[in-house]
């Protein structure tokens, strides 16, 4: 029983089966949705709980598809009725070329062709007959109705001396299954991105138990474990590092291409290759609550749901074999009343059977939203789903948080103003913030490694601390703080006011009642920001500056970046206002944060992007998770979504060009049934490389 069941579908071929799964699926009881991907043959079941897999399951077999538990992928295997169909088309095929004269013997045509439209067609004709009796027909039935003609009047001519199709029908059937072996194998390849994160999951770790090392399988592990990761293995789970250091490559994770320096104290993601030191972590998460179990499950997601353009799809192929049965017959009709011979009539119906191709629309969308999301988890961009890379092509303005999303989100010691030696100034301070978790302690606790030990601290709230130094009395803090211990700062005057312009912290320093220095403190601006921001300016986006910061520090970094609409001093509502206010002016709005406070704005806008680095809730808001800090990631996934929605236009356009010019063709006659078949094969294969394209093209 579950809120949500995920299954693989197997037997379906088209766009229609698609439908005719969803529909069966919906009709189960306590069924809320459910959605159905061809290209990587899964459905996703949503109810309001009580679900039944047996139930889910019974249905489809009704409706003459096998469903099952999700289980990895194995790889396409040729199949054995598309060998045996092969080896009996070739020789009919072979004396083609050489007129009507060396052609086989019509008994011999039809030993050869008997096999292929029995046996090796059976799987066609038991699906159509499922089908039907369920009230519907795919692309099966179209394939069973053409060749069913073309061989049963083979048949009947041969008993005549008339001419022969059974090459025709046999060639068909052969192709029509070579179409699908390598439609399957590009499915394969498009879905590459769940089998390259799936096997980053190593099956064992090792353990510190009572003291001694186990290797255990990486389900029993779990929270508070002490993990033992050797140079070169893989980190089993997420966690914490409590001894040891170095470089860990978490490429596959976040796209990071160099190594990460972790220490005591880091974080490590699961999946993460260790380098050249051994390390101690402490298990955070394990098991389906990883970092790289909710990429997985992200991406699946993302390749499950459906963009807008493929529900239209959808919605034609529903009535797509019907229309296409009513041409045929038409066809027939209309050579049989311009006097044309039965066969001649038969077989130009039999084409335009042949010709048709629902499946190329149903793998046009789901083919490209499968290679994108594959690219985007390679590159750090977890995608969580398609409707996200719909709506990420259509965006006018970027609004951009600013602290934690252009700046490092921690401030930094960017200057020292010194009235005495400047490594004296910074040990004094380091002493008396020395275990301190405050951030304007910490960035100075960065800058120095060996300082003197304070005693008799005195903290003096909001203003800043005292305490006891070799004999001295050291005091650092605000300028309220040095007016309170009398403290003449007419010397810092100049510097106090440059920083105090720049919109920098500032602290100051003294001794024994007298003035050592100034220190001043600033979340700088990524390495990355200023790049990202002309990224997007050169993609034609309108980039606003949305912070909480007061308007000055605002428009300072805004300066810095390039970014002439900044508004600062905003509450969260306020962030949501502004956001709204966009929308309403037209413009299609993309926003990104990494905070609490950007939640709402993240939700309001039509789609968000979440640093990875930030909070939970962000990430939750947003449609796309940036997995580094890095905003150059912003332009890249923007420009991504431009390339796939261009590749699933292409794929629809050419999954319906093949339909709107091979129809016609055929019920004209100028189109062979052999010819047809090989194209509608053609289609399928051609609409699935144009989604694996995007791999290598940068349009």
């Amino acid at each position: 029983m579950a809120d949500i069941i995920d299954l693989t579908i197997d037997g379906m071929t088209c766009a229609a089966c698609v439908t005719r799964v969803e529909r069966v699926l919906a009709r189960v009881p306590g069924v809320a949705s459910a959605e159905v991907n061809l290209a990587t043959h899964r459905a996703r079941v949503r109810g309001a709980g009580g679900l039944d897999r047996s139930a889910l399951e019974a249905a489809v077999a009704r409706a003459g598809y096998a469903a099952h538990p999700v289980t990895d992928a194995v790889a396409a295997a040729l199949p054995a009725r598309l060998i045996v169909a092969a080896v009996l088309t070739v020789p009919m095929l072979a004396t083609m070329p050489f007129g009507h004269a060396a052609m086989l013997p019509g008994w011999l045509q039809l030993l050869l062709a008997l096999p292929v439209q029995s046996w090796v067609a059976w799987p066609f004709y038991r699906a159509s007959w499922l089908g039907l009796r369920g009230g519907y027909g795919g692309m099966d039935l179209l394939v069973v109705l053409g060749t069913s003609a073309a061989f049963l009047l083979s048949c009947y001519n041969l008993t005549l001396h008339g001419p022969l199709y059974f090459e025709a029908a046999a060639t068909v059937i052969t192709l029509v299954l070579l179409g699908r072996y390598l439609e399957a194998r590009a499915r394969q390849s498009a879905a590459s991105a769940i089998a390259a994160l799936g096997a980053l999951r190593p099956t064992t770790a090792i353990v510190l138990r009572d003291g001694v090392e186990a290797e255990i399988p990486i389900a029993l592990l779990a929270i508070d474990d002490i993990a033992v990761i050797r140079p070169g293995a893989r980190i089993p789970a997420d966690g914490v590092i409590i001894a040891g250091s170095g470089g860990v490559d978490e490429s596959l994770l976040t796209g990071e291409a160099l190594p990460v320096a972790k220490q005591p104290g880091a974080r490590a993601i699961g999946g993460a290759i260790n380098g050249e030191a051994q390390l101690h972590m402490r298990l955070t998460a394990v098991g389906a609550e990883t970092t790289l179990a909710r990429m997985v499950r992200l991406v699946e997601d993302a390749q499950l749901n459906k963009p807008e353009i493929q529900r239209l799809a959808d919605r034609v192929s529903a009535v797509f074999v019907p229309v296409v049965v009513v041409i045929a017959l038409l066809t027939g009709l209309g050579w049989a009343l311009a006097g044309a011979a039965a066969d001649v009539a038969i077989i130009n119906a039999v084409a335009v059977l042949v010709i048709a191709c629902p499946c190329a629309m149903g793998l046009a969308t789901p083919t490209a939203i499968m290679v994108a999301t594959g690219i985007a988890a390679r590159a750090g961009i977890l995608v969580k789903d398609a409707g996200a890379l719909e709506r990420a092509q259509a965006a006018t303005v970027i609004a951009f948080d600013k602290t934690g999303t252009l700046t490092e989100g921690f401030p930094k010691l960017v200057a020292v103003a010194p009235l005495a030696a400047r490594d004296d100034i910074l040990r004094l301070a380091a002493s008396l913030q020395a275990g301190s978790e405050h951030p304007l302690a910490r960035a100075v606790l960065r800058e120095v490694s060996i300082y003197p030990v304070a005693s008799n601290h005195r903290a003096a709230p909001g203003r800043g601390i005292s305490a006891d130094i070799a004999g001295r009395a050291v005091s650092l803090g605000s300028r309220r703080m040095m007016q309170e211990l009398g403290i003449d700062l007419a010397p810092l005057a100049e510097a106090e006011a440059h920083h105090a312009a720049a919109g920098d912290t500032m602290a100051f320093l003294c001794a024994d009642g007298t003035l050592l220095g100034l220190l001043a403190f600033a979340d700088t601006i990524k390495p990355n920001s200023a790049a990202a921001i002309a990224r997007l300016h050169a993609l034609g986006l309108r980039v606003v500056l949305l912070s909480g910061d007061n308007q000055s520090a605002a428009e300072r970094a805004g300066a810095t970046l390039g970014i002439a609409d900044v508004r600062g001093g905003l509450l969260p509502e306020d962030k949501l206002t502004a956001i709204r206010a966009l929308r309403e002016g037209g413009a299609v709005i993309a926003m990104v944060g990494d905070g609490v406070n950007d939640a709402a704005a993240l939700a309001a806008a039509d789609i968000g992007f979440a640093m990875g680095s930030g909070t939970d809730v962000a990430m939750a808001a947003a449609g796309i998770t940036l997995m580094r800090g890095d905003p150059q990631l912003v332009p890249a996934a923007i420009h991504l979504s431009r390339r796939t929605w261009r590749a699933m236009r292409r794929g629809l356009f050419w999954a319906f060009a093949y339909n709107v010019v091979g129809i016609p063709l055929a019920a004209a006659g100028m189109l062979d049934p052999m010819i047809a078949g090989g194209a509608m094969a053609l289609s399928s294969v051609s609409v699935v490389l144009n989604s694996l394209a995007l791999r290598w093209r940068t349009d």
